[in-house]
């Protein structure tokens, strides 16, 4: 008998057996519904592996009598889709073609292209998946006659419940059963990443190599789980999520949340996303509110490259904690913002001849800084003149914000100018 994985062999044939999932799945769920009434649409399936998205598209074929094809994008191409295309109409398939392409995002346009037609006469019926989000890596015709679901990742007592099950099958075949160290479980369920396939392959493994007193320890558990499988990929969704939630945590001033998003980046060895995410968020968000927390964060960074992982963890954790405890200001990136809005939009104008360099022999004739008013000549070090363009008058890019130290400024200069 040739071997079959333990994930295949106990995988669900009906909805109720599916775990987790319960925000689409669950009793009144959107694609519960449209699975229970029989009129499947074309639909795109997105979330990481092995969450049920290849299960679901099985009990659908199922339960609608169509004929299961299924093909992988990083493998096949139109050759394969024609082949299946050869088999409508025929006694091979007789309720119609359900065909399941996984991981769509590596088709390329002419690819996926080459399934709209199919699509749309309602002969193929298609549920595409992937990993990545769809709405960047799926081509806009096919999406559009598409329904997309989203699939998340499982909870460790969602897929606890799957691993019990195998644990289950795979002690009756024993004939004696084997017994688990506390926290076996516990780890299995946790360190798979809420990838149900990882962890059923890792209580395969556990078993194939139970000790002759039938006790799977935790050492065991943790060896085949040596790191949490953590899902990240620093080209896909989750690398830029991360970071997006990491400068969010800090903006907010929650650091407990900014150190977790913190450790999730460097525990997947990602050294110079943090480095540059936090030199951004120290100017973007902290900015003029603590002018310190630049150079301080800098150094930070610096320190961090030079002595690398793990322990640039510390000097990183510093620079995380500061920024989020900081007071905040976005008026630098605001002031910029603005500025360069004007420009791309075309306001500008000549810069005034006052300003102008006159550091040459003609420049006088030309009359080119004549009336300049040099301000260390004046006291506080100002004076009041004509810096804009001339278009420009009275243009206000950079609005004081409401902390402690751009306070302090705006109260000096309204002084120093009689405002």
């Amino acid at each position: 008998m040739s071997y079959r994985p333990l994930a295949d062999e106990i995988r669900p044939s009906e909805l109720s057996e599916v775990v987790g999932q319960e925000h689409i799945l669950g009793p009144g769920g959107l694609l519960r519904r449209v699975i229970e009434s029989g009129q499947v649409p074309n639909m795109i399936f997105y979330g990481p592996s092995g969450v049920g998205k290849s299960t679901v598209a099985s009990i659908i074929a199922q339960r609608t009598n169509r004929t299961l094809r299924k093909l992988n994008a990083t493998t096949a191409g139109i050759a394969e889709i024609k082949e299946i295309i050869a088999e409508l109409d025929t006694l091979m398939t007789p309720g119609g073609v359900l065909l399941y392409l996984d991981e769509i995002q590596y088709f390329n346009k002419k690819q996926q292209q080459s399934l709209l037609e199919f699509m749309e006469n309602g002969k193929i019926t298609l549920i595409a998946s992937t990993t990545e989000n769809p709405y960047f890596y799926v081509f806009g015709a096919v999406l559009s006659r598409a329904t997309v679901f989203e699939f998340k990742p499982l909870t460790p007592e969602a897929v606890q419940s799957a691993v019990e099950r195998a644990i289950g099958i795979l002690d009756g075949r024993r004939g004696s059963p084997v017994s688990l160290e506390d926290g076996v479980l516990e780890r299995i369920v946790t360190a798979c990443g809420g990838d149900v396939r990882k962890a059923l392959n890792s209580v395969e493994l556990l078993f194939s190599a139970v000790r002759a007193d039938g006790v799977i320890t935790l050492a065991d558990a943790e060896a085949v789980s040596q790191r949490s499988s953590m899902r990240y990929d620093r080209d896909g969704d989750e690398h830029y999520d991360i970071l997006s939630a990491f400068q969010k945590s800090i903006r907010g001033s929650d650091p407990d949340a900014a150190v977790h998003y913190l450790a999730r980046l460097l525990e997947a060895g990602d050294l110079i996303s943090v480095c540059r995410r936090l030199l951004v968020t120290a100017a973007e968000d902290i900015g003029l509110a603590h002018p310190q927390a630049l150079p301080i964060v800098k150094s930070c960074v610096d320190m961090a490259r030079e002595i690398g992982l793990p322990e640039a963890r510390i000097p990183l954790a510093d620079a995380v904690i500061l920024l989020a405890t900081s007071p905040k200001s976005n008026s630098g990136i605001n002031a910029i913002s603005n500025a360069m809005a004007d420009i791309q939009a075309g306001r500008h104008g000549d810069v005034p001849d006052h300003l102008k360099d006159s550091h040459y022999a003609g420049a006088p004739k030309m009359g080119r800084g004549l009336t300049y008013q040099f301000p260390h000549n004046y006291p506080n070090s100002y004076v009041a003149q004509q810096y804009l363009p001339e278009r420009l008058r009275g243009a206000r890019y950079y609005e004081y914000g409401e902390n402690k130290t751009e306070q302090a400024a705006r109260k000096y200069w309204e002084i120093v100018r009689g405002e």
